[in-house]
């Protein structure tokens, strides 16, 4: 089985990061930034359309 990563970034610091997708909450569900604890909405940190489809596609 292929493991899935998708690239996130903070809006507020620009840290970037990549997660799995099944340890994501859902995409409407508040979210902090492990770096400088900014939260916002799950879809504001994904970096690409690409990262979200794939998120979308595990949930």
């Amino acid at each position: 089985m292929v493991e899935a990563f998708v690239r996130l970034v903070c809006p507020e610091c620009d840290k970037e990061w990549q997660d799995t997708p099944a340890e994501l909450p859902q995409l409407r569900t508040n979210f902090s930034c492990p770096h400088c604890h900014a939260t916002r909405r799950l879809t504001e940190f994904m970096r690409t359309e690409r990262d979200l489809e794939a998120v979308k596609a595990f949930q």
